[in-house]
């Protein structure tokens, strides 16, 4: 655990990463704890709740790895995992973990060019999915010839091409050993989210987990003080989802809520950290500003969660403080990528959360602001966010891409892409993804800051700022902004949005153009995707011509 009594700086300095020499993540997460310890707490959509045991996790994860193992799948062998927040998808990584394959998570939302790139891409050997989803692997199938093993939950029966999870487990013995892996051996393989170009596969070994914890502890304000139920909205096919919440809570024999929202629904997010008495709860920027437009939630809910995390895109001061008034409690925002998970956290009770900042370097975590060469810059100085790439939590390699894998790095530090600054005491202060930089009239622009200024407008719900083309300056700052319920889009508003921004950062900062959207193009992990945003203004210009 780590040391409340001791300043961040002091614990900062005296940490020492443990030996991963032998280490295997399904034995920390799960087969170490008493059988009889609650694991999950899964509720339906009826609202009915099946809850499930660390003994029973352990026995049907056995049953499944022994399942595989009879359908040829071996060590070093990728599995694919296509299912939302459930058992079976516990069950599926857990065995993998344990019998030395990789486990391969996709998402439900994924469309069928999106799971054949990737399941194609990693060459999985079988996948476990349901009736919901095998449409899908079913019009692609023809096309991944290393694809021998399709297993379905709820079919209730084989098909022709197709196991049936139920029959396949129940005639598998509940007894397989954990494989004795190193800390170095591959684990899981997971693709970044695409927004430029193709997604890649990072691949990442089983001492990711030992990464992950005490940053976890950290960003969950020293998670977990009691048997606190931990939730997330997040999909587990995100690494955020599965070893910032699920696996991390499974650690310490902490019990996880599991809930699959057709569509995230705010209301139901408060009802369930009610019923449930949550303690701890990551929930992304985006599903926070979807809960922001719930009314008078602490009226309506007694729902008591003692800290709430949040990540994957920057948060901004308006939602911050929204947060402290909904929750109790300061929101503690944090940074990282698939390829290094955790690397700048908040921590509440440790140092002051500084608005616009994504936090310090996670305890144990090494991270700078760099040039293009890995050279270190000075405190204040723009350039990319990197990290120590010695690091336990960073991945072994991109998937059969070694010329990605070469341009990550720059000597020993891992380039994040994203650009950012930080101050003389460690906090680091994101500005945008290098590549999203908007260059208009010699001035360089992220989007990022925009964005946040756009939401704290009390019409707009969303909002999302990319650079368009223009003769004169290059570049021109484009908003495009979805409303608030029961407010409708005009010219007057437009104006209005524009001298907002205008008065509240600067003259060069302020849209040009504002286009009103009913929803957003989101990325599996509820990022906007400004590339898209980017193509949809240059096909509706095209079209008007």
């Amino acid at each position: 655990m780590l040391p409340l009594g001791r300043g961040y700086e002091q614990a900062h300095a005296d940490f020492r990463w443990p030996s991963t020499a032998r280490y295997n993540i399904a034995r920390e997460v799960c087969t170490r704890h008493p059988p009889a310890m609650l694991a999950l707490i899964v509720e339906n959509a009826d609202g009915s709740v099946r809850n499930w045991t660390f003994g029973e996790i352990d026995r049907a994860s056995a049953r499944f790895a022994n399942a595989l193992a009879a359908k040829g799948v071996r060590r070093g062998d990728r599995v694919g995992i296509f299912l939302s927040q459930s058992a079976e998808l516990a069950i599926g990584h857990l065995a993998c973990y344990r019998m030395g394959a990789i486990a391969l998570p996709l998402f439900t939302l994924f469309g069928e060019e999106a799971v054949e790139y990737r399941a194609g891409n990693a060459g999985i050997r079988a996948l476990l999915t349901d009736t919901s989803q095998l449409p899908k692997v079913q019009a692609v199938r023809a096309r991944l010839p290393e694809l021998e093993t399709v297993i379905v939950i709820g079919a209730g029966k084989d098909g022709t091409d197709f196991l049936d999870y139920d029959r396949l487990v129940s005639a598998a013995s509940d007894s397989h050993a954990v494989l004795d892996t190193a800390g170095e051996d591959p684990a899981l393989l997971i693709y970044t989210s695409g927004t430029t170009g193709q997604p890649k596969g990072a691949l990442h070994a089983h001492r990711m987990l030992q990464g992950v914890i005490p940053s976890v502890q950290q960003w969950g304000d020293f998670w977990p003080r009691g048997n606190e139920v931990m939730w997330t909205p997040a999909e587990w096919a995100w690494i955020a989802g599965l070893y910032d919440s699920l696996f991390p809570a499974w650690y310490f024999g902490n019990p996880v809520l599991a809930h699959r929202f057709a569509k995230f629904d705010p209301e139901r997010a408060f009802h369930l950290l009610a019923k449930h008495n949550v303690g701890a709860a990551f929930i992304p920027p985006t599903a926070l500003k979807m809960m922001r437009q719930v009314e008078r939630p602490r009226a309506r809910w007694d729902y008591r969660t003692r800290g709430v995390y949040t990540g994957g895109e920057a948060m901004g001061s308006e939602l911050l403080q929204w947060g402290t008034e909904t929750f109790g409690v300061t929101l503690s925002e944090g940074y990282g990528q698939t390829e290094m998970n955790l690397m700048l956290l908040n921590c509440p009770s440790w140092y002051d959360v500084r608005l616009g900042s994504c936090g310090r370097p996670s305890i144990g975590r090494k991270v700078a602001i760099v040039d293009s060469h890995g050279h270190v810059l000075p405190p204040g100085e723009e350039g990319q966010i990197a990290g120590w790439r010695h690091d336990p939590v960073v991945m072994l390699e991109y998937w059969r891409n070694p010329e990605a894998t070469a341009k990550k790095y720059a000597g020993d530090w891992l380039l994040s892409g994203d650009l950012g600054r930080m101050d003389e005491q460690g906090y680091v202060f994101f500005k945008s993804r290098d590549d999203d930089v908007i260059t208009s009239g010699g001035y360089r622009i992220g989007p990022g800051e925009i964005e946040e200024c756009l939401i704290g407008h009390p019409a707009i719900a969303m909002a999302g700022v990319v650079g368009i083309p223009d003769p004169v300056r290059t570049e021109i700052v484009k908003a495009f902004v979805q409303l608030r319920p029961g407010l409708a889009p005009s010219e007057d508003l437009k104006a209005e949005i524009a001298t907002y921004v205008k008065t509240k950062l600067a003259a060069h900062e302020y849209p040009r153009e504002v286009e009103f959207v009913t929803e957003f193009p989101l990325t599996t992990t509820g990022k906007i995707m400004r590339r898209e945003l980017k193509r949809m203004d240059a096909e509706k210009k095209a079209a008007a011509r």
